[in-house]
């Protein structure tokens, strides 16, 4: 246990692998439930705390923001000081900042203490997935990764059914306090049977200026976003053209940076994450006003909501792993295409969701389209970005894509509420958040579509996945 690994040893099926499956999951798979938790306990929230529209955005996106602007710095620390240990850390970081979530008097104390459980899920979501690319021989990582992200899937699916339960008969706190069992379970398993690994060459120092730039990039951008109108917006605007133009030169310069651009060089990893941006775009803003129409213009209970969507779950049960064998043996790109297409199809369904609609004719189909397409974009998308970078860089290629996928999902739920015309309460006024509904999930299908175009268009497969063997570069 105690062994530093630099290349993976450990095989699907055995005691060890499962381990490893299963320590990566239950942290992962916590920060996965939470955010969709939280989707369904956002109404509730915010009659119960007297919160804004633009208040309910920072609750989800206080969160997202952390998370995005220091993911690549949790995957650096990992490659530092070893992937479990950073794993452990910011598992024990996002557990307790979820009690202080669930103790919350205010919105605004909600908000801090969501910025500082994104802050703990920094730390362990590169974790998990560069536990799993260094423990796992080569041939077994698009298996694992397949197991790891349907099981996943399943916990963020699982999010809207337990949150409403936990709303509708205990309270909306306990859609936090969950996570301590969950948390602690995890340290457990991790600490016990996962083995250690890192890469030798990480560099000593840590890019804090770096990851100080790219929090006041996205900082200034969400706040403009949310807050446009307010005095200062134009301030927030100028501060994030600064300190994304810093960053760049920074990480440029830098002898320790936290984001390598030369990463970037190769093409198949530049164009996965590409993707990415497009496609957790959609999936976040998607997530957030399904179940705010479902509540307030449908009618539902948070309970019902939750359940509403099922057939998400149970499509990534029954096919995540197949998703993951599917790449394996034909490459990344035709999953990774007809994925985010076959998702779009199930938005444009959605559309129909409103005043008066039943489940089995107006929601059912769109949600069970929609599932079907995530298990056939998830686990390829998730190899090919690891496979595309060298294995000791495997914390950071897990970094970028997690912070990529916050970063779309950040700025979509902060930037369409404006797009569509939401604003201050509009939320809770059913005729008003009906249209802005329809006009949301109409441009979530367009990224979805163009998601799909730019995997056809650029996706190769690289060293490890699918029939090719050599890396692209």
């Amino acid at each position: 246990m105690g062994e530093l690994l630099e290349a993976g040893g450990v095989r699907m099926g055995t005691p060890a692998g499962r381990a490893v499956v299963a320590a990566a999951l239950l942290g992962s798979g916590m920060t996965m439930l939470d955010g969709t938790v939280v989707n369904v306990g956002l109404r509730t929230i915010g009659a119960d705390l007297d919160a804004t529209l633009a208040e309910l955005q920072w609750v989800s996106n206080g969160y997202l923001l952390s998370l995005a602007s220091l993911i690549l710095l949790g995957g650096s620390l990992g490659d530092r000081f070893g992937r479990v240990r950073v794993f452990n850390v910011g598992t024990v970081a996002f557990t307790l900042a979820s009690v202080l979530c669930g103790l919350a008097p205010t919105p605004e104390v909600l908000i801090a203490a969501r910025v500082l459980q994104g802050a703990g899920a920094a730390l362990l979501m590169p974790g998990s997935l560069a536990m799993i690319q260094g423990a796992f021989v080569r041939d077994d990582r698009a298996a694992a990764i397949g197991a790891w992200s349907g099981l996943g899937g399943i916990a963020a699916a699982l999010g809207p059914f337990l949150g409403g339960t936990l709303i509708e008969y205990a309270d909306w706190r306990w859609i936090f306090f969950i996570n301590v069992p969950i948390g602690a379970l995890s340290v457990v398993v991790a600490t016990r049977s996962v083995p250690e690994t890192l890469d030798p060459h990480a560099p000593a120092r840590f890019d804090a200026t770096g990851a100080l730039l790219a929090c006041l990039a996205l900082g200034g951008t969400t706040y403009a976003l949310i807050e446009w109108g307010r005095p200062l917006v134009p301030v927030a605007v100028g501060v994030a053209v600064l300190a994304a133009v810093a960053f760049v030169l920074v990480e440029r310069r830098s002898d320790h940076p936290m984001l390598p651009l030369g990463i970037f060089a190769d093409r198949t990893f530049s164009s996965a994450n590409a993707m990415t941006l497009l496609v957790y775009a959609a999936l976040g803003a998607v997530l957030f006003f399904l179940v705010l129409q479902l509540q307030v213009v449908v009618g539902y209970g948070a309970l019902r909501a939750g359940i509403s969507s099922l057939p998400i779950t149970v499509c990534m049960l029954l096919l995540a792993r197949r998703g993951g064998r599917l790449a394996s043996r034909i490459g990344p790109r035709i999953p990774m295409t007809l994925g985010p297409l076959v998702m779009a199809a199930g938005v444009l369904l959605l559309t129909r969701v409103g005043p008066g609609s039943t489940y089995v004719l107006d929601v059912l189909p769109g949600i069970t389209v929609f599932g079907l397409g995530l298990p056939l974009l998830v686990a390829p998308l998730t190899a090919t970005v690891l496979a595309a970078a060298p294995d000791e860089h495997a914390g950071l290629a897990s970094g970028v894509n997690n912070a990529v996928a916050r970063a779309g999902s950040l700025l979509a739920v902060a930037a369409l509420p404006l797009l569509v015309g939401l604003r201050g309460d509009d939320y809770a006024d059913p005729a008003v958040l009906d249209d802005a509904y329809r006009s949301a999930m109409v441009v979530c299908a367009a990224l979805l579509v163009l998601g799909g175009l730019l995997s056809w268009a650029t996706i190769r497969t690289p060293g490890g996945l699918g029939r090719s063997g050599g890396r692209s570069r």
